[in-house]
């Protein structure tokens, strides 16, 4: 997978996908700004990168408010030259799953936000300095959940849903300008989101694994390797695509 001295970042690069997406990109000799709203977090996964003989930074941002992921565009050029790839990874469930006549208001509205509209921005603001580049790669973290019914949870759904859907439209519309968008749909994955979820019931993860034909949820580390291989001059022909990672769930 060919990304060295890409310069790459990676939202939500604190914890779970993000954080072994980063680490991932660093290790394939790639330059890594790893986004974070827990800049602590994000600084943890920049010292396993330098430790490991990497290069990152680590950056406080909000991918909810449009001024601090421009500014994080920005401070990444400013720093970096250049932005090559950017990882829209970023994102979070509800507080509370409920059927969707019950559904809290502030659950909707905060993972809307940042789930699809945070995902806009990264591609709002990367665009504009990948058309200035001539080209560039975006690599959007759907959801399983973004392809196929997803009960008690109509904002993720919803959210997932319209990630896939502003990855194939912008795809169109930037294809001819050297610049790709694909996205990937990750089933049940070891991250603090399933935690939440496994929390629901005592009995959640024998239920979840019956529905996976693998029988087990899938690693942070195997997310990551399609999505580098994503942004990798190996796929250089794939654009508009969504990549599922499930253990065969859909099937």
């Amino acid at each position: 997978m060919e990304v060295k001295n890409k310069i790459t970042i990676v939202t939500g690069g604190g914890s779970g996908i993000g954080a072994a997406t980063a680490k991932l990109f660093a290790q394939h000799g790639a330059k890594v700004v790893v986004a974070d709203i827990n800049l602590e977090s994000a600084t943890e996964t920049v010292a396993a990168i330098t430790k490991a003989g990497g290069e990152a930074i680590a950056l406080k941002t909000n991918v909810a408010k449009h001024e601090q992921v421009q500014e994080m565009v920005q401070q990444t050029v400013a720093h970096f030259g250049q932005l090559n790839v950017l990882v829209n990874n970023a994102g979070l469930g509800p507080k509370e799953m409920k059927k969707t006549g019950d559904y809290e208001l502030d659950d909707w509205d905060i993972v809307i936000k940042v789930n699809q509209t945070g995902v806009f921005y990264g591609m709002k603001y990367a665009l504009q300095q990948m058309m200035k580049q001539g080209g560039g790669v975006i690599v959007n973290i759907a959801s399983l959940a973004g392809l196929k019914a997803s009960v008690n949870n109509i904002s993720y759904a919803a959210s997932k849903f319209a990630v896939v859907g502003m990855t194939k439209a912008a795809a169109l519309e930037y294809a001819s300008k050297n610049i790709r968008i694909n996205a990937v749909c990750p089933g049940y994955t070891e991250s603090a989101l399933l935690d939440q979820l496994l929390a629901a019931r005592p009995d959640m993860e024998t239920i979840l694994k019956a529905h996976i034909p693998m029988r087990r949820f899938g690693q942070p580390e195997e997310i990551a390797e399609a999505v580098v291989w994503l942004a990798s001059d190996t796929t250089k022909f794939i654009t508009g695509q969504t990549i599922v990672l499930d253990g065969g769930t859909q099937l």
